[in-house]
């Protein structure tokens, strides 16, 4: 039987295993705390890990020559948006008889029945060109290389001031610019030469011979000139161009509200009947869809007022 004495140290050592057990189990709680604390957290390094993954993926396009910029997200590219498409329209001094790249032709219902790259086939018949004024009003012409255009493909003066290459059934050809109409009963696809111009492929006491026919934009070095109509003013003006290389398709005017196309006239003028646009800028089209804009020409009826541009040669 232990004594008191025994037993008080006996109660002592189970209170040391107790308090010693007590702290180790605190030390190893406070150890493996501080180890959790110090091991790497997987989930914020995975999102790094996906971003290095991500920039040396562009690093790769850059090389291919793409953008080094960096994008919230990738997306695809679109074509290059062209640059200076507009302003090879736009009026400016040029060589005349450099040919240039073809454009794209005007619309069809711009360019009207007569379209270039096209050959026509008719009959040549011959008149009297006298000075060679015509139906274009165009006035006396010192060249009577010209010819008058059957009505149907005048169309209400689409045709005044084409040049067209004329070939006859003998192999002979020539160049002729249209001034004038050639009314009923010429027929579509008919061209009535100036007497001159069709000395040169047959004999006149022929009268009439078979052609094939087409447009050409031919070499010079004048420029287009545009003139006021006799009566024009700020209220009602006519403006007509002259000299120009090619076809006109449409005249334009510069207006409060934009540009404003004017209606043709079978007399070749283009007419603003309220005076909108009178003495403003003026934008020529031709065939080709080429563009010219013109400044500074004052309302001055009758009067030839010569510009410093020229349509491109195709």
């Amino acid at each position: 039987m232990n004594t008191p004495r025994q037993a008080a140290r006996q109660r002592r050592q189970r209170r040391r295993l107790i308090l010693g057990g007590t702290s180790a189990l605190i030390a190893a709680g406070v150890l493996a705390y501080l180890v959790m604390a110090l091991l790497p957290d997987r989930d914020v390094d995975a999102r790094p890990a996906a971003a290095t993954s991500l920039a040396t993926t562009r690093g790769k396009a850059t090389a291919a020559g793409e953008t080094n910029t960096p994008t919230a997200t990738a997306s695809p590219t679109g074509s290059p948006t062209p640059t200076g498409a507009a302003t090879t329209t736009s009026a400016r001094p040029s060589p005349t008889d450099t040919p240039r790249p073809k454009q794209k032709s005007a619309p069809a219902s711009q360019a009207g029945r007569l379209q270039p790259h096209t050959t026509y086939q008719g009959v040549a018949t011959a008149y009297e060109a006298a000075d060679g004024d015509g139906a274009c009003l165009f006035g006396p012409s010192p060249d009577l290389m010209i010819a008058a255009m059957n009505t149907s493909d005048y169309e209400t003066s689409k045709a005044c001031g084409a040049y067209v290459l004329v070939r006859a059934a003998s192999g002979k050809s020539i160049t002729v610019r249209i001034t004038n109409e050639c009314p009923l009963p010429c027929a579509p696809g008919q061209l009535d030469l100036s007497q001159q111009a069709f000395a040169e492929l047959a004999d006149l006491k022929v009268g009439r011979i078979p052609i094939t026919w087409s447009l050409v934009s031919p070499s010079t070095s004048d420029t287009i000139s545009i003139r006021y109509k006799t009566g024009s003013s700020r209220y009602w003006c006519g403006i007509q161009a002259i000299g120009h290389r090619n076809p006109v398709a449409m005249l334009e005017v510069r207006t409060t509200g934009g540009w404003r196309r004017l209606p043709r006239t079978s007399y070749n003028y283009f007419i603003s009947a309220d005076g909108g646009g009178c003495g403003s800028a003026i934008r020529l089209t031709d065939i080709y869809g080429e563009r010219l804009t013109i400044t500074g020409i004052a309302v001055r009826p009758n009067v030839v007022q010569p510009t410093q541009v020229q349509f491109a040669r195709h």
